[in-house]
């Protein structure tokens, strides 16, 4: 797994000790769900990660899927066509492999083992997300999550922007004992911030678990909690539910928050990689259809109906699909 890694993690800076003598409200687990698996855009297998989840615990994120772990034979990496979005931003992490993403403000780029790309929709943009021509022929690992954050209603409408976040940008962390490696996206984590500028307070990191090892982080009190096992196998929370690839944890309300790997691994995924994720919520009503997040129903099909009329914009000239892709809306 070649998300940024380092070899000894003794040299990070080091998390604070959460003893039992701190003092501090430990958050404890409300559900763990596991994942429906589905494909998506030209074909390519997902874990659907929020599936069954009350979007109120969610709240501000609205959808999430895991894309792969696949090992592509020549020929056979995929990804989806031109499609619209507006009123929410995408997040697409890679953890193994590359992705090539353009969209119709001049937006995009390549990202591989370890980078994101952030991506505001706002008042409405197109897009489109595949692997490179090489990866294409070649083919090979493939791994990665898309993580869609709701706007707030002040901010449905704000210019598209994009945001190419590079690897070796997260804050490298370590936990007290260096049983753990995590890598901080967005937010703050103890003090240590993520390189992602957000318009709705969150926290996004990357957590590498050795085998037995723990990771008890502290927690912003005022934004929800959510851990998802990309692999591996171990457990959550001071009662320590367990939780293997594939599974949601939603936690309750508290502090800090804690994640623990299995002493026996599978060999293909030697440690417990976890993505945490928190929000401060937006209470706000949602409006989901399709490619659109809005407030309304009425909002939804306004964008429906400016998609259709050609308002979200062209497709660049020299951007056009490759071969095979149709232009019909997507989800992602």
């Amino acid at each position: 797994m070649p998300a940024v890694t380092v070899p000894d993690l003794t040299v990070l800076p080091r998390l604070a000790d959460l003893g039992p003598d701190t003092g501090i409200t430990e958050r404890g687990v409300r559900t763990v769900t596991t994942a429906p698996r589905g494909f998506e855009g030209e074909g390519f297998p997902v874990r659907r990660a929020f599936s069954g989840v009350d979007l109120a615990d969610l709240d501000p994120f609205i959808h999430m899927d895991q894309m792969g772990e696949v090992e592509y034979a020549p020929g056979e990496p995929k990804g989806t066509a031109w499609h619209p979005h507006r009123g929410f931003e995408t997040v697409t992490y890679i953890v193994d492999g590359t992705f090539e993403h353009a969209d119709n403000h001049g937006g995009g780029g390549l990202i591989t083992n370890g980078d994101t790309q952030w991506m505001t929709a706002g008042g409405g943009v197109l897009h489109i997300e595949r692997p490179p021509e090489a990866l294409v022929a070649s083919g090979g690992l493939f791994h990665g999550l898309q993580l869609w954050v709701n706007l707030p209603r002040a901010q449905k409408w704000a210019q598209p922007r994009y945001q190419d976040l590079r690897a070796g940008q997260a804050s490298l962390v370590t936990s007290p004992d260096a049983g753990a490696l995590v890598r901080v996206i967005a937010g703050s984590l103890d003090g240590h911030s993520g390189p992602g500028s957000t318009y709705t307070p969150m926290t996004m990191a990357h957590a590498s678990v050795e085998p037995g090892a723990l990771l008890h982080v502290p927690w912003d009190r005022e934004q929800n909690a959510l851990a998802y096992v990309l692999s591996g196998d171990g457990y959550a929370g001071a009662e320590r539910r367990p939780v293997s690839t594939g599974q949601l944890v939603v936690f309750g309300p508290g502090e800090s928050l804690r994640v623990e790997a299995s002493t026996g691994q599978e060999g293909r995924h030697p440690k417990l990689e976890v993505v945490l994720l928190g929000g401060r919520p937006l209470r706000e009503p949602v409006a989901w259809g399709g490619p659109f997040v809005m407030n309304t129903r009425e909002e939804v099909m306004e964008a429906f109906s400016d998609f259709s009329k050609g308002r979200l914009g062209a497709i660049p000239a020299e951007r056009v699909p490759h071969a095979g892709a149709s232009r019909g809306v997507q989800t992602t």
